[in-house]
């Protein structure tokens, strides 16, 4: 008897450190593009073991293959974390040196403990519940979202950060990576929300209050204000705006958006160009009643900055960043606060939106129940 598919993932991805060990201990394999050449292969036999334990399922979703083959590399992040900190040693030292020397930044560090742990979990949940014919949409949305702002700050920031000029093979290894979530995201928002059926003078009554009877959107349409003034602020300090007011926050607040790894400075890029666009719609959805896509883009979101966030934070207080760009210990609480306050707003909205759908809801015909599902 076969054992449960999650179970089966589970084992194949605890393969990565004795994998990372062994290569590590072999001097002929850690040449530049001898790693990236068995990086690949490691990988698409990882992808033959996954594909020999479901043999025994009549029809494979396609997005399985993706979650669990994250899953393997999810294992090689963690390794990568608890070596950089010291918890383990004689694992990652060839890849650091011929691979990808940038992971040793305390921003890589964080990533790979989110991958690690994070990631990890909401696979195997993901790759339980496919299997057993339960929805994972929200959690894969989730994912996606955490994802693609893990590789729209991480691609970029190497190649015009200070390990620009440092590149190896194994780098490129990161390009399926990069591309592998955008497509799940596409798949997984191209598929049917199921949402319960509410009858027409519910919603309707629901959709008639003006954001003034709902004082949860109020408060949250003032809060995503805050948080795009927020962004905008960042942005502009980044781009080396030269008003006192960046010059001061830059200096005494948060120095660490200055680091030479230019992995802050492209983060606060996408927040201002692509989370403050997306918190202006979301503060439109809250006003403006039948917004369904609120429920699938918040879920995006929270995945997305709370991901970003938690990089953020850790790398600026990380022991690997240098003294001088960490947060001064007598502004630690305010900028912690907002900073925090930034990652927990998208997860606060999300849960709005999924607890109580009906604001954002299309009117359906009266006479159904809400025990009843529907489509939509």
């Amino acid at each position: 008897m076969r054992p449960p598919v999650e179970v089966s993932v589970l084992i194949v991805s605890l393969l990565a450190p004795g994998v990372l060990y062994t290569i590590n201990n072999i001097p002929a394999l850690q040449e530049p593009l001898p790693i990236l050449g068995l990086g690949m292969f490691i990988l698409g036999f990882v992808l033959l073991l996954l594909r020999l334990t479901v043999s025994n399922q009549t029809k494979v979703d396609p997005l399985f293959y993706v979650f669990a083959e994250f899953s393997f590399t999810c294992m090689v992040g963690l390794t990568n974390a608890l070596e950089q900190d010291g918890f383990i040693s004689g694992f990652m030292g060839f890849y650091l040196k011929k691979g990808e020397p940038h992971l040793s930044t305390a921003y890589a560090v964080m990533m790979s403990y989110w991958d690690g742990i994070v990631h990890f979990i909401l696979f195997l949940t993901i790759i339980h519940r496919m299997f057993r014919g339960k929805s994972y949409r929200s959690l894969g949305l989730l994912w996606a979202g955490s994802s693609i702002a893990n590789q729209i700050v991480h691609i970029p920031g190497v190649v015009i950060g200070k390990y620009g000029s440092n590149i190896r093979p194994g780098f490129w290894r990161n390009v399926p990576f990069f591309l592998a979530p955008f497509w799940a995201a596409s798949v997984l928002f191209s598929r049917p929300r199921e949402m319960p059926v509410v009858t027409a003078d519910k919603i309707s009554a629901e959709q008639k209050k003006g954001l003034l009877f709902r004082p949860v959107d109020l408060l949250l349409s003032l809060m995503l204000l805050g948080a795009m003034a927020f962004s905008v602020f960042r942005g502009f300090v980044v781009l080396d705006c030269p008003l006192d007011t960046c010059f001061t926050y830059i200096y005494q607040y948060e120095p660490y958006l200055k680091d030479p790894v230019v992995f802050p400075r492209v983060m606060m890029l996408v927040y201002l160009f692509y989370a403050m666009p997306l918190m202006a719609f979301f503060s439109y959805g809250l006003r403006t009643p039948g917004c369904s896509w609120m429920l699938d883009w918040t879920i995006f979101f929270a995945g997305a900055m709370a991901q970003s966030q938690w990089c953020h934070i850790g790398a600026s207080q990380h022991s690997r960043t240098p003294y001088t760009y960490r947060v001064p210990a007598d502004k630690w609480w305010p900028v912690i606060t907002l900073n925090v306050l930034l990652a927990a707003l998208p997860a606060l909205l999300a849960l709005r939106c999924h607890t109580n759908p009906v604001y954002f809801m299309k009117p359906v015909p009266e006479g159904q129940t809400n025990k009843e599902k529907k489509k939509n």
